[in-house]
């Protein structure tokens, strides 16, 4: 009966690259995975990356750009652990740890720009429209 060796223990502690980002379900196949690294949208410990069979362990930190728009669009991920498959979405998120900074706070500025009256050069809303029978229907006439 053989013992396993140390070389072993660290062979376990590996995973392919592909096959961690589709366990951690941050990507929905493992072909789209690969796809993404041959795109250089994933960086392993700073460095690009154009191998899907690149192996990753726990301590690494993955910067990927994922497909989306908006703020989370790119992710900053240390690795916890390899996994051993695609779990339920509790079981993944305890592979990784999110390292992505919080996004900027919005500025009251911003929220009063949303509120303000109609452009000149847009129709009003049903609402808007409705704001100003109401107006209108409440002021005498003056001649």
């Amino acid at each position: 009966m053989a013992t396993p060796s140390a070389s072993d223990d660290s062979a376990t502690e590996k995973l392919r690259l592909d096959r961690w980002l589709f366990f951690s379900r941050l990507v929905k196949s493992r072909s789209l995975a690969a796809k993404m690294i041959e795109n250089g949208q994933v960086r392993v410990n700073g460095e690009k990356t154009h191998q899907a069979k690149r192996a990753v362990g726990p301590g690494d930190v993955l910067t990927v750009a994922l497909p989306r728009t908006g703020i989370d669009a790119v992710k900053i991920i240390k690795l916890v652990a390899c996994g051993t498959r695609r779990g339920p979405a509790a079981e993944a998120q305890t592979l990784y740890e999110d390292l992505t900074p919080p996004p900027p706070p919005k500025e009251e500025s911003d929220m009063a720009a949303t509120r303000r009256a109609p452009s000149p050069g847009r129709r009003p809303t049903k609402h808007e429209r409705d704001r100003l029978q109401k107006l209108k229907r409440s002021t005498p006439e003056i001649d």
